[in-house]
């Protein structure tokens, strides 16, 4: 998505919990949004691909717009 000034909109994706227990999906998802540890950060650009990786692994992540 794209804002008014012509720049791609970003989010910011935090690991707050740990996939440890959960599926091997779910812990590749979370690996392919570039989360190695807890609390790391990442930024990625607000895009149907990413929010739907997002959705997947809701429960572990925080995101912030």
């Amino acid at each position: 998505m794209v804002e008014k000034g012509g720049k791609a909109k970003t989010l910011r994706i935090t690991l707050v919990r740990s996939p440890i227990g959960y599926d091997w999906r779910q812990k590749r998802t979370v690996r392919a949004l570039g989360l190695r540890r807890l609390n790391q950060t990442v930024e990625h650009v607000d895009n149907a691909a990413v929010r739907g990786m997002i959705a997947k692994v809701v429960h572990l992540v925080r995101i912030e717009e």
